[in-house]
């Protein structure tokens, strides 16, 4: 595994005569596939997280992603009915610079049918954001969102309104290759609202399946605004930053653009949780194959 600080933009080869340039909220988000067997009962998205740049890493998704079910009515999301008992991963491939994607299969039970996903340590089941560890190859390129730096987490002021980007997979669909899609709305609330008893909140953006456990960021190319001294510093110009702000979990209901995010607070007490399970996850099989990006 490799973290090394990264530019803005990422040039990778596509295979053919084109270069790719992706910005890195590009590099993270990573699409997955839920199966029974080799039948794909969903689509959706997932990312990496760390605190820092020590060692401990988790996949971060949503719940009923690895359930199968809705969250909140438990209904099977999959019109087989069908509970998937493993998650297929597509991890950028190391080197980076190849352009690959890495295929990693694994279980989400074990052999005594527990699942192997680390659920919120104080909501349990009422939180739509679980953790995966796994055992790292060198062959895997580790791009986290990092919780504890201003990488990921500069500290932007991010107000009702302003423009957030759900970053991920809607109807399984990709821009290219296993590369995600940007779509973009408003916040919907107060960030002020939130609570650690209900740390969610609401933005309008037009989301749908498969995008469910998507990064949430505020992107900023060209300008931003943190505090300072109890005031506002703004920064305008060509100088970029982003704030990864949750998890989206889902629309409201079908008729509306409203969908839930939980807040990175909630992401972080998810990674706690999984650090403390780490680091002598029990060996488990996996499958491996690797992709070249195609259109």
């Amino acid at each position: 595994m490799t973290i090394s600080p990264l530019p803005e933009f990422i040039t990778l080869p596509s295979g053919n005569a084109l270069t790719l340039s992706v910005t890195v909220p590009t590099m993270k988000s990573l699409y997955i596939e839920m199966c029974f067997g080799e039948t794909i009962l969903s689509r959706g998205t997932a990312f990496l997280a760390a605190y820092n740049k020590d060692p401990h890493c988790a996949l971060i998704t949503n719940r009923h992603n690895v359930t199968g079910k809705h969250q909140e009515t438990g209904e099977y999301l999959s019109k087989t009915c069908g509970t998937p008992d493993r998650i297929r991963i597509f991890f950028h491939k190391q080197p980076i610079e190849s352009g690959q994607w890495k295929v990693i299969t694994l279980p989400l039970y074990k052999e005594d049918g527990t699942p192997w996903w680390i659920e919120h340590p104080t909501l349990g089941q009422k939180a739509d954001v679980v953790a995966l560890n796994l055992k790292w190859g060198s062959d895997v390129y580790k791009m986290p969102y990092y919780i504890g730096m201003d990488l990921d987490r500069p500290g932007l002021i991010i107000a009702p309104g302003e423009t957030v980007s759900v970053i991920g997979f809607p109807f399984g669909l990709s821009s290219f290759g296993k590369f995600p899609i940007w779509a973009t709305g408003f916040l919907a609330q107060e960030m002020s609202l939130i609570t650690p008893e209900n740390p969610v909140f609401l933005v309008d953006c037009r989301t749908r399946q498969g995008q469910s456990g998507s990064p949430v960021i505020a992107y900023r190319p060209f300008g931003f605004r943190v505090p300072k001294d109890d005031k506002v510093s703004s920064t305008l110009g060509a100088t970029h930053a982003w704030e990864f702000i949750g998890i989206y979990s889902g629309r409201v209901n079908s008729e509306s653009d409203l969908g839930r995010v939980w807040h990175v607070s909630a992401v972080a007490d998810v990674l706690k949780a999984a650090e403390a399970a780490y680091p002598s996850p029990k060996e488990i099989d996996v499958e491996e194959k690797e992709e070249t990006p195609s259109e």
